[in-house]
């Protein structure tokens, strides 16, 4: 008897706090404090841990996070979770219709769009009608199990009413932008990093080995497909959609079923004037054949289906005010221009800075101090200035004019002629020494672990540093006594430097920061003349003919290495026993000037070790296909890039021809 009490108690329970869930999550009308809730809580786990045998699967204590796990453990997906064609533009949407009906002889299929939630995408089985396992999408083959951390997210239901021997359905889990916004509120007060948007930081909720961490992000989710199930069947997205909501899940909202493709242009026309008004962020729409008989008469490639297209929405814009103009000194001394904003969110984050990019573009647009601009993000990511709304000045407004000094050294700015950028050349200016050093640690540079800015600062304010060949000089007594060290940091920093000597000359070229010399460029250098000394001795002719470098790129290079203090450094460096010898392989220039496009599986060869061969005999490899490819390099299941090859008439090869083709040169 006392057990049968116990067992309604927590039943009781559990139905009053999911009662109260509802209200909170779905409804956003809490009826009880806080404290209350907290209370209820309190009592249900610590009766669940007295008497586990009546923890019921979809117990509210399943959502506030468990053990602390080491690592994620690997899952291999039995339905590979696909990504979709991107379309940029009605043309591009109605090709993708074209070559739909062409498949379909002539056929007019349905098309269901849906709104494309900026978020990650998630696999969620059930066996029995109970949530087994979560997962993440990964590669689209083998992602990583966070069953945990999906638990925690209210909308996903633990049991389904339909207990169906196997369900699998995928979802794109996100963040509110209240949520977000919160959340960065509370990572600021406590002196933490800020996320950049809310999809970041939903990538970095899903992540936790913690999952009560996760369990306080308030995360969401909206669940778009079926990827297996068994004990029933359907002939529709939208009936399976349907019988998803029916079980509890958050469908995709906002579907809407189109007859045809100009139905579909103006529902994606509908959900991009309904951007600014959502409580989540999206990046698109995505237009799916509604019939599953035609979705397999259309088939897929290895990595995308033909019977779907995400059309991505053009850069978000937004109207402002910008209430200053400030300067930043860059690494090579250039000095750029930024509008300080009255802050607006904008594709998924809040702004409140703005590059300029240089006084010419300033007075092209004839931006002003106090002008209402529009701004937005160029892909997405970098906010920039797009024009000023002139019709909207009071003549308050105050032109902005270049400071004739530096505002970091006080020393004397300059303008080459031909050149849009104002620069500072004193080489003891205190910004050019942080924003180089920063930029000479970086990953895709020298690879320096645990050396951020907070740490250059440090160095260079203790004057331990005053260039990038300093970091070798460092010893451990130097560091363990500075804040922000104690002992093992001070030796995994001394570490990392030492580690860093054996990057190799392509790595030393890029993190040394010359003009016009970015990752490719010191590639391609540095497996041409092989040895820092070579490059030193190359005339400008010479440096020149190398492709893909140029006259540009080779006057600049020509100019670093004359300046005095470049010889220094580069001897300080060697000194210290770092690497300026290329150790990658020779390359070949066999393919030089041709362009190669790869699409489709090849029969032996992966696409990394494909793209390593042609750019390894000089050729490139590009993403997309032009007038300007010369070659398409075609395997099984190719898609769209073999079309627009074959439609621009452009050459087309196997992996037999490409194999063929490197021998004859070689």
């Amino acid at each position: 008897m006392e057990n049968t009490n116990i067992k309604n108690k927590i039943e009781q329970l559990k139905q009053i706090i999911l009662e109260h869930n509802r209200s909170y999550y779905e409804l956003d009308q809490p009826t009880i404090s806080d404290f209350e809730y907290d209370a209820l809580m309190r009592e249900l786990i610590e009766l669940e841990e007295e008497f586990p045998q009546f923890r019921a699967a979809d117990s509210p204590t399943q959502r506030v996070g468990g053990a602390v796990l080491s690592e994620f453990q690997q899952v291999v997906h039995t339905v590979q979770m696909q990504s979709l064609a991107d379309v940029f533009s009605q043309e591009e949407l109605e090709e993708f219709d074209t070559r739909v009906r062409n498949s379909l002889d002539g056929i007019q299929p349905e098309y269901m769009v849906e709104m494309k939630i900026d978020g990650l995408s998630v696999s969620l089985e059930y066996e029995s009608g109970v949530f087994t396992r979560g997962s993440t999408r990964g590669d689209g083959n083998v992602g990583e199990d966070i069953t945990q951390n999906l638990k925690t997210i209210h909308s996903i239901p633990l049991i389904l009413p339909d207990k169906l021997p196997r369900l699998e359905v995928r979802g794109e889990v996100f963040m509110p932008q209240k949520s977000f916004v919160k959340l960065n509120e509370m990572r600021e007060t406590a002196g933490e990093a800020l996320f950049a948007n809310p999809r970041n930081a939903a990538a970095g909720s899903l992540r936790q080995l913690d999952s009560k961490v996760t369990a306080q992000r308030n995360l969401d989710i909206f669940v778009f497909n079926i990827q297996q199930i068994e004990g029933k069947e359907f002939e529709t997205h939208a009936q399976a959609l349907d019988y998803l909501e029916s079980q509890g899940f958050r469908v995709s909202p906002n579907r809407v079923l189109c007859g045809n493709i100009q139905e579909v242009y103006k529902e994606i026309l509908n959900i991009g004037e309904m951007r600014g008004t959502l409580s989540f962020d999206i990046d698109g729409a995505v237009a799916k054949v509604n019939a599953f008989t035609q979705r397999e008469l259309l088939g897929e490639t290895t990595k995308v289906p033909r019977w779907a297209a995400a059309f991505k929405f053009p850069a978000e814009q937004k109207e402002t005010v910008i209430t200053d103009i400030i300067v930043q000194v860059g690494r090579t001394g250039a000095v750029t221009p930024n509008a300080v904003l009255e802050p607006v969110r904008i594709a998924g984050s809040t702004v409140s800075r703005a590059t300029l990019h240089n006084i010419d573009n300033i007075r092209d647009k004839d931006i002003r101090i106090g002008d209402t601009v529009i701004i937005q993000k160029a892909g997405d990511i970098i906010p920039e200035v797009v024009r000023s709304v002139k019709e909207k000045r009071t003549g308050t407004e105050t032109e902005f004019h270049m400071p004739k000094a530096c505002p970091a050294c006080g020393e004397p700015l300059y303008r080459e002629e031909g050149e849009a950028a104002v620069r500072c050349v004193s080489s003891n200016c205190p910004a050019q020494q942080m924003r180089s050093i920063i930029h000479f640690a970086s990953r895709d540079a020298m690879d320096i672990d645990g050396l951020g800015p907070a740490i250059i600062q440090q160095l260079i304010e203790s004057k331990l540093v005053t260039d990038a060949a300093d970091l070798y000089t460092l010893k451990y007594e130097d560091l363990v006594g500075l804040e922000r060290f104690a002992d093992k940091s001070a030796q995994n920093l001394i570490g990392a430097i030492a580690a860093s000597k054996e990057r190799g000359l392509d790595k030393l070229l890029f993190a040394l920061g010359i003009r016009m010399i970015g990752s490719r460029a010191a590639m391609l250098l540095a497996r041409q003349f092989r040895t820092m000394d070579n490059l030193l001795e190359a005339d400008t002719d010479t440096l020149a003919a190398v492709h893909e470098i140029g006259e540009k790129m080779a006057n600049s290079f020509a100019h670093y290495r004359q300046e005095v203090k470049t010889l220094e450094l580069l001897d300080k460096l060697r000194k210290a026993g770092v690497q300026m010898d290329y150790k990658g392989e020779t390359l070949s220039d066999t393919l030089a000037g041709k362009t190669f496009v790869l699409t489709g599986t090849l029969p032996t060869l992966k696409r990394n070790d494909a793209k390593k061969m042609i750019e390894n005999s000089g050729g490139r490899v590009a993403g997309s296909v032009s007038k300007k490819t010369d070659y398409v390099v075609a395997g099984d299941e190719a898609g769209s890039k073999l079309d627009k090859a074959q439609s621009l008439g452009v050459t087309i090869i196997n992996e037999t021809d490409l194999l063929e083709l490197l021998n004859e040169k070689s």
